[in-house]
C-alpha cells in the first residue's frame, strides 16, 4: 500500500520520521544513507554493445544470405560471395546504430536529477550532492531550483512549480500546506513536491518522504526497466518470408535432386542444378531494398515534420490503428485564449485568430465595437493593465513571457486595440499586491488622471466576496442577490464548457498611497464582469481527427487534465466522448472492467504516468497497434511500450525523444497523421517491392523445375542468375520503392497487424506471374535448343527473364490500376533504372570481356523477338486483368481471410 504522505500534516510527518526542529544530524544523516541507499535511480540494465551487433545476425533472411555467399565461394564466385557479405554487414551495422540509440533513455532520466540540493542540517543550512539526500532531510528551496526527491511541504510563500515533466500540464501549479484527502492524484497533490520538477516562484522548505527508486520518478524509472521491445510487424514479416524461403530452397533442391537422379545425371550436375535452384530461390537484393525504401521514407517524413529515430517504425506507423494523444500542445495550441467575456450582463463571444492580432466580439451574432462600449472596454483594460506578462504578436504568432493566463489577457486587449505600454503611461503602476494561492487574486493601484485606482482580477467568489457594486449601463449598481445569483450562473456556464474563468472589478480611492492593503478596498471593489479562457483546440487537429475516421484509427486522448476540460476540447475535435474516464476509476476497476473501457472509452483524464502505459498495454492485448504521444518524463514509459513512440521535439524532454520512435519537429497532431500515412505508402512501396523480387525468384525457379523436367537442362547458369537477382533486380526494385502516392492512402482501413508483406492474394499474384514466365521459358528454351545451340538458347533465356523484369517492374507498381491510369513516367526513378537495366544488360550480351563471364552469345534481331515473347505475353494479360477484374488478386490484403 501506497504510504499517503499528503494526506498527513507535515507536523505528523516529523514525527513518523523523526525530524527535529533544526534538521537531522551528521551521524544521522550517515545512518538512513545506509539504510534507504543513495538518492538517485537506478541504471536499466544496458546490453554490452559486441551483443547488440550479434544480435542482427540472428534473422532467417541473413541466414539464407550467408548461405548464398558460402555457396559462391565454394563454386568459385568470389566476387559474388564477397557483394552478398557486404549487404549483409550494412544491414547489421544500420541496425546496430538504431538499437544502440534506444539504450539511452535511461541515461537521459538520470540527467533530470538535481546535481546539489540545501538541506537543514543540525541546525544550519548545508549545499550536499543530491545523491546523499535521505528521507527526513528538510529542503530548502526557492525560485529556479531542481527538487532533488519527494517531499512534504512544511512551509511556503507564493510558490509555484512546473510539474511540466511529470504530469504533462505546462501551467505552474501553485503549492501549499494543507492536508490533501487519501487516495488524490499526483497531480492534485499540491502539499508534495516531486523529484525533477523545478520551481519557478516563491520559497518553501519541504521534508524529504521518498528518494531514489522510491520517489514518482524512480517509479517511472522501474517501469522503463521492465518494458520489453516487441518486433514490429515489419520485422515479423521479413522474419516469416525468411523462413519460408528457407523451407522453399530445401523443397526445390529435394524435388531437383529427384528429378536429376530419375533422368539420369550425375551428382556433380546435380549439385550445379542445386545451386542454381539456391541462388533463384534468394532474393539478394531484398535486404538492401528494405534498407533503402524505409530510409528513404524517413527523409520524407522529415520534410513533414516527422523524424524517424528507429527505421523499423517507418513501416509500423502505416499499420497504426490506435493514436493515443496527450491533450496539451498536440491536439490543443499550448496556449491559454480569451474565449468569452461577461458584461453588463451580456455574453461576449471572440472569434477570429486565437494568437492573431484580430478578432472580432460578438453579443448574440451581433459585431460590438469595443471602443465604443465602456463596460467591455473598461473589462479589457482591467485585464491589460493588472498583469505582470508581456507579450509580442507577429502574424498568427505569440511569443509569451509570464504566466499563460495573464498572457491570454493581453492578447484580448490587443485585438481589441489596447496595447499595455500604452495604457501604462496613461495610468502608471504605484504598488501592488501579488497573486497568492492563499488570497486567490492579484491587485495593482494606479494613478489615472490624477486619481488613484485599484484593478483587481482573481477566482470569480474572491472578486465578489470584495465587491459592493457591479458594473452595468455606463455605472454601478448595487450587488444585491439577484446580481450575484446572475454572475454565478454565466461562472457555471463558462466552466461547464471547460473555460477558466476569472472576475475583474476595480475602485477608485479618496486619498493617494503609496503602499496598496487589502483594507483599502475590501467591500469596496465594483464588479466590472468576467473572463473564460482555454488552450483552444488546433484547427488542422480536427480536420486530422475527421482524416483518422476515414482511415479506420481510432483516436484516443489521454491526458493530465481535469475531466471537463478534456471533455470538451475532444467535443470540440470530434473524439467519442461518450463516457470519460479519469485516473482514479481506473485504480477502482478490475482487470475484465478495465478491458471493457479501453475497448469503448476514448477519453481518459487526470491520467497519471503508469496509467498511461496501462492503457497502452491493454490496448495491445485487444490486438491493436498503437502509437502514443508524449511530451514528459511521464510518458516515457508508454512510449517505450507502445508500437510507435511519438515525442514532442518543441515541448519534449531528453528523456521522452530518448524512449520514443518518432519525434513531432512541429509537436502538431496533423504531423502525426501525415506520417501514419507515409507509412502506409511505404508499406506498399515494399509490397511492390518484395512482390517483384518473389515474381522474378519464383518465376526462374519454376523454369528450372519445368526445363529439367522436359528437357533435362538447366535454362540459366548460377552467375547468370545472380545478375538477374543481385544486380538487374535490386537495380529495378529500388525504384519501385519510391513509387509517388496514390493519394487515397486514408481512404482505407489499417492493415491487420496479423495480414504481412505478403497476403493470400498478392501470394496468388506472384504464383500467376512466376507460372507466366516459367511456361514461357520452357517454350522458348526448348524451341531454342532445336534451332540453335545450348549457348545461344540459355542466353535467350537470360534475357527473356531481364525482360520480364522490365515489363512487370511496371506492372507491381498497382495490384489494382493500369500502368497508363497510373502514368508510364511518374515514376522517373523506374524509368530511368530500367534505361540503365537495359544498358547494362547490352554491355552483358554484346562486350566481348563480359561474354565469357556470363556465358553469354550475342543475339540476333529474331533471336531478340523470341526473348521478349514471355515478357511481352505477361505484361498484356495482367494489364486486361486489371480492367476486367482489379481485385482479383485482394483477397487477405487488409485482414486475414477468416476475418474478412
Amino acid at each position: 500500500m501506497e504510504q499517503q504522505w499528503h494526506a498527513l500534516t507535515a507536523g505528523e510527518i516529523a514525527d513518523t520520521l523523526s525530524v527535529p526542529d533544526d534538521g537531522l544530524g551528521e551521524s544521522e544523516s550517515l545512518h538512513r544513507l545506509q539504510q534507504y541507499g543513495n538518492n538517485e535511480l537506478a541504471a536499466k540494465k544496458t546490453t554490452p554493445a559486441w551483443f547488440i551487433f550479434l544480435r542482427q545476425f540472428f534473422n532467417p533472411l541473413v541466414y539464407i544470405l550467408v548461405a548464398a555467399a558460402a555457396v559462391k565461394f565454394l563454386v568459385g564466385g568470389v566476387m559474388d560471395g564477397g557483394v552478398i557479405l557486404a549487404v549483409i554487414m550494412i544491414m547489421a551495422i544500420i541496425g546496430f546504430i538504431q538499437e544502440a540509440r534506444a539504450e539511452k533513455a535511461m541515461e537521459a532520466l538520470k540527467q533530470l536529477a538535481a546535481p546539489k540540493a540545501k538541506v537543514k542540517r543540525s541546525g544550519g543550512i548545508v549545499l550536499i550532492p543530491s545523491r546523499e539526500v535521505v528521507p527526513g532531510d528538510i529542503l530548502i528551496l526557492e525560485a529556479g531550483d531542481k527538487i532533488a526527491a519527494d517531499a512534504r511541504l512544511r512551509e511556503a510563500s507564493s510558490l509555484k512549480v512546473n510539474e511540466s515533466i511529470l504530469t504533462g500540464e505546462s501551467v505552474p501549479v501553485d503549492k501549499h500546506t494543507d492536508i490533501v484527502p487519501a487516495g488524490a492524484a499526483v497531480a492534485d497533490r499540491k502539499n508534495l513536491l516531486f523529484m525533477g520538477t523545478a520551481i519557478t516562484a516563491g520559497r518553501a522548505s519541504a521534508i524529504v518522504v521518498a528518494t531514489g527508486m522510491a520517489t514518482e520518478m524512480g517509479k517511472i524509472a522501474a517501469a522503463l526497466k521492465e518494458i520489453r521491445s516487441e518486433k514490429t510487424p515489419l520485422q515479423k514479416s521479413i522474419h516469416a518470408l525468411g523462413q519460408w524461403m528457407i523451407f522453399i530452397a530445401v523443397a526445390i533442391v529435394v524435388i531437383l535432386k529427384i528429378i536429376g537422379i530419375s533422368r539420369g545425371m550425375g551428382w556433380i550436375e546435380i549439385f550445379m542444378l542445386a545451386v542454381a535452384a539456391v541462388v533463384a530461390a534468394i532474393p539478394e537484393g531484398l535486404p538492401a531494398v528494405v534498407t533503402v525504401v524505409l530510409a528513404v521514407g524517413m527523409r520524407m517524413m522529415a520534410k513533414r515534420n516527422a523524424i524517424i529515430r528507429k527505421l523499423v517504425a517507418v513501416e509500423t506507423l502505416g499499420s497504426t490503428t490506435v493514436i493515443c494523444t496527450d491533450k496539451t500542445g498536440t491536439l490543443t495550441m499550448n496556449q491559454m485564449v480569451v474565449k468569452r467575456l461577461w458584461n453588463a450582463a451580456r455574453t461576449i463571444e471572440l472569434r477570429g485568430d486565437d494568437c492573431g492580432a484580430h478578432a472580432e466580439f460578438l453579443c448574440d451574432e451581433r459585431k460590438i465595437a469595443v471602443a465604443d462600449d465602456r463596460g467591455l472596454k473598461l473589462l479589457l483594460e482591467i485585464g491589460v493593465v493588472c498583469n505582470d506578462a508581456s507579450v509580442q504578436i507577429a502574424g498568427d504568432q505569440c511569443a509569451l513571457v509570464g504566466d499563460p493566463t495573464e498572457g491570454a489577457l493581453l492578447v484580448a486587449g490587443v485585438k481589441a486595440g489596447l496595447q499595455k505600454h500604452e495604457l501604462e503611461q496613461l495610468s502608471p503602476r504605484i504598488s501592488e499586491i501579488p497573486f497568492q494561492s492563499e488570497k486567490q487574486y492579484m491587485a495593482t493601484l494606479h494613478e489615472k488622471e490624477n486619481v488613484p485606482v485599484v484593478y483587481v482580477k482573481g477566482s470569480p467568489e474572491k472578486i465578489l466576496s470584495l465587491s459592493s457594486a457591479v458594473y452595468r449601463n455606463g455605472g454601478e449598481a448595487q450587488l444585491d442577490d439577484s446580481a450575484r445569483a446572475l454572475i454565478l450562473e454565466a461562472v457555471m456556464g463558462m466552466a461547464q464548457d471547460a473555460l477558466r474563468v476569472l472576475g475583474l472589478a476595480y475602485c477608485t480611492l479618496s486619498a493617494k498611497k503609496d503602499v496598496l492593503r487589502e483594507e483599502d478596498f475590501a467591500g469596496k471593489l465594483i464588479f466590472v464582469g468576467l473572463a473564460g479562457m482555454i488552450d483552444p483546440p488546433r484547427a488542422e487537429a480536427i480536420d486530422s481527427v475527421a482524416r483518422c475516421k476515414k482511415a479506420g484509427i481510432r483516436v484516443v486522448m489521454a491526458t493530465g487534465d481535469n475531466k471537463l476540460t478534456a471533455e470538451a476540447i475532444a467535443k470540440q475535435i470530434g473524439i467519442a466522448t461518450g463516457d470519460v474516464v479519469t485516473g482514479a476509476d481506473i485504480d477502482r476497476m478490475s482487470d475484465a472492467q478495465f478491458a471493457e473501457k479501453v475497448r469503448n472509452v476514448s477519453v481518459f483524464a487526470r491520467i497519471e504516468p503508469l496509467h498511461k502505459l496501462k492503457i497502452v498495454k491493454q490496448m495491445q492485448k485487444l490486438g491493436n497497434v498503437v502509437a502514443m504521444t508524449g511530451d514528459g518524463v511521464n510518458d516515457a514509459p508508454a512510449l517505450e511500450a507502445a508500437d510507435i513512440g511519438i515525442a514532442m521535439g518543441i515541448t519534449g524532454t531528453d528523456v521522452a525523444k530518448e524512449a520514443a520512435d518518432m519525434v513531432l519537429a512541429d509537436d502538431n497532431f496533423a504531423s502525426i497523421v501525415t506520417a501514419v500515412e507515409e507509412g502506409r505508402v511505404i508499406f506498399n512501396r515494399l509490397r511492390n517491392a518484395v512482390l517483384f523480387l518473389l515474381t522474378t525468384c519464383f518465376g526462374e525457379l519454376f523454369a528450372l523445375i519445368l526445363c529439367i523436367l522436359f528437357t533435362g537442362i538447366a535454362p540459366l547458369l548460377p552467375i547468370q542468375i545472380l545478375w538477374i537477382n543481385l544486380v538487374t533486380g535490386a537495380l529495378i526494385a529500388i525504384p519501385l520503392g519510391l513509387e509517388p502516392r496514390v493519394g487515397n492512402e486514408l481512404h482505407f482501413p489499417p492493415r491487420h497487424p496479423k495480414v504481412g508483406l505478403l497476403y493470400p492474394g498478392m501470394v496468388m499474384r506472384i504464383i500467376a506471374l512466376a507460372s507466366g514466365l516459367s511456361v514461357g521459358v520452357l517454350l522458348i528454351f526448348a524451341r531454342s535448343l532445336q534451332w540453335f545451340s545450348l549457348e545461344e538458347a540459355r542466353t535467350i533465356v537470360f534475357c527473356g527473364v531481364v525482360v520480364f523484369e522490365w515489363l512487370v517492374a511496371f506492372n507491381v507498381r498497382s495490384d489494382e490500376i493500369t500502368i497508363f491510369k497510373l502514368g508510364i513516367f511518374k515514376n522517373t526513378a523506374l524509368v530511368k533504372a530500367v534505361v540503365i537495366a537495359v544498358v547494362l544488360q547490352m554491355v552483358v550480351i554484346y562486350a566481348d570481356f563480359a561474354q565469357p563471364v556470363f556465358n553469354a552469345m550475342p543475339l540476333t534481331r529474331a533471336q531478340w523477338a523470341i526473348a521478349v515473347l514471355p515478357g511481352a505475353a505477361v505484361f498484356i494479360l495482367e494489364t486486361l486483368r486489371k480492367i476486367v477484374a482489379p481485385k482479383l488478386f485482394g483477397a487477405g490484403k487488409w485482414k486475414p481471410l477468416r476475418q474478412a
